[in-house]
Order: structure tokens, then sequence, then C-alpha cells
């Protein structure tokens, strides 16, 4: 098995290493890496669904959407993040055990009561550390997981707090669970240790990417994992309704989108304006969820509510 110590903490970046050694490699892979503050989303999520965009953008957090299935989840340098390539072997599917238990035992050598619980967590007296997911991906399983060490809860909450009375969206819910940080059963360790242990539990040379495979994968995050279209342009058909008291009066916004772009926008409230705000609504249809894009299109938008600006109607929006 060939072992990789990925030192690099940009979400994107490692979301494209995993696709860059699906492609590239023949044999079985295990990585051990770390990402900055992000929100990872499953392949199958409505990213607008999953976060709270206002919290995620004022806190500078990353949304990555990764190949697998399953839900969002929390990473910052606290959070060790493993992968397992391995060639897929005949009709077997999707299993999680074959690659939780050997994390697992080594979890339970160094005194945590690890366990498999449902289908993909690992738990420790009934409480989360670890996600797992996987896919079937050109002739290849990949599996990878979370372990949060000493992760930020509060920060985790933030990011994917949304209101279910106001959202609603298609696309695979998270399950929210009632979490710990194994810090409370290893004191004594730092992320880096446990790092450390996990790698010499696996037969094999430890190595770093090679100028050539950096080059590669920077490719694919500058082609694919940092751009909005794989990010949030898949995200499937929602509806967001939010209400806010201006100097102007109330504004009411209900819209919906569909693969990120606007399908319908309306606007009520007690404000006044000079032409009819359905030419704005109707002005939005098309248009990107990204605050640059609802700027543009908001343009003038004082003829139709006044006393209104491009970026504060904009936010509205929650981008």
């Amino acid at each position: 098995m060939r072992l990789y110590i990925n030192d690099c903490t940009d979400p994107y970046f490692n979301l494209a290493a995993e696709q860059y050694l699906l492609d590239t490699e023949d044999g079985p892979v295990f990585m051990l890496w770390r990402n900055s503050r992000s929100v990872i989303i499953g392949r199958n999520q409505n990213a607008y669904a999953e976060i709270d965009r206002t919290f995620v953008r004022d806190n500078g957090i990353a949304v990555v959407r990764r190949l697998t299935g399953g839900g969002a989840v929390f990473h910052d340098p606290e959070n060790l993040n493993y992968t397992f390539i391995v060639p897929k072997d005949g009709p077997s599917g999707i299993d999680f055990r074959r690659f939780c238990e050997p994390v697992i035992d080594l979890l339970r050598s160094l005194g945590v009561p690890a366990e498999l619980s449902g289908r993909n967590d690992m738990t420790a007296e009934g409480r989360k550390f670890s996600g797992n997911a996987q896919c079937v991906y050109n002739g290849k399983i990949l599996h990878h997981g979370t372990l949060l060490f000493n992760a930020d809860v509060s920060e985790m909450a933030g990011a994917l707090r949304v209101d279910p009375e106001k959202m609603t969206g298609k696309g695979i819910k998270s399950v929210r669970s009632r979490v710990c940080n194994l810090i409370e059963y290893l004191p004594d360790m730092t992320v880096l240790g446990l790092r450390g242990a996990l790698m010499a539990a696996v037969s094999g040379d430890p190595e770093s990417f090679s100028a050539s495979q950096i080059a590669g994968i920077e490719t694919l995050r500058a082609e694919k994992y940092a751009t909005w279209e794989w990010n949030y342009g898949i995200s499937k058909q929602y509806g967001k309704v939010v209400s806010r008291r201006f100097p102007y009066g109330t504004v009411r916004l209900s819209y919906t989108a569909d693969h990120g772009r606007i399908t319908e926008a309306r606007f009520e409230g007690d404000y006044f304006g000079v032409k009819p705000v359905s030419a704005l609504e109707e002005s939005l249809v098309g248009c990107r969820l990204t605050r640059a894009d609802l700027a543009e299109r908001l343009a003038g938008c004082g003829d139709f509510i006044a006393g209104s600006s491009p970026d504060e109607l904009a936010e509205l929006f929650e981008i």
C-alpha cells in the first residue's frame, strides 16, 4: 500500500488530491490529511440547504463538494482525515466495516472506547467522532473518514445551522448527531501524534507528493474543486423566504433556485417605488446566486424599491 502524508490544509487541493489519486494510482493508497476551516458537503447534497451561508462567509469558511455521498461535515486543523483507495474487486458494493475496523482497532489500543455505529459513523460512549463515506469511481473504491480530535464544535454548529421552517430543499439532508472530540480520551496526545500513530499502524514508507503530482492536483483544483459550478452550481431545487426591516420599509423576499440559479423571485412589503417590482423580479431569473452577480442584476433597484441599494437587496439572498 502506498502511504501519503499530505501536509497541505487547503480543502480545495485536498479534495482534488483524492480524485487525482483515483485517476492515477493503480494499487492501494492510504492518505492522511487535514483541512483549514471548511464545510465538506456530500456529492448529492444541496449546498444552499446545508450551510448557514452568512456564517461561513463572515468567518472565511470554505465550502467544498466531495465525490462521495453522505452528509455535510465540518473540518478544521484539529480534525484528522484519512483516505483509503483500493481497486474494486468483484461485485462488492458499499462496505464501511472493511475500512473502519482497522481505525477502530487502533483507537481501542490507545484507550478510546470506539465502535462502528449505524451505517457509517464511529462513536465513543454513544457520541460521534467520525463520519465516513464511500464511492466507486474509475474502477476503484474511495473510502474516507473524519476523526474529530479537538475541533471547534461551536464553529461546527454555526456553519451547519439552517432554519428548517424557512428552507425547503431537494437533496440529501445531513443528520445532526451528538459529537465528541478524541482529545477527551487522549489528553496527552496531539492531532499530529494521532496522525503518527495511524501511519505507524499501516505497513509501508510514508511519502509526500512529487512536483508533478502537485501540478496535476493544482490543475484539478482550479478546474473543478475550487469552482462555483462544482460546489454550488449543481445544487438541486430549493426555496427560501426572508424578511427584513429597512428605513424605507419592510421587504419580504421569496425565491426558488435550481442548480444555483434563480428560477423565480418575489418581493413584497410596505415599501414604495416608481416602477412595478415585477420587472425587477423578472430580471433576476437565471442569475447565479453569487453576491457579485446579484448586485449587477439589482442595479437600479431604487426605482422599484425606493431607497434600496443593490448590495442591501443582494444580502437578502444570504449568499
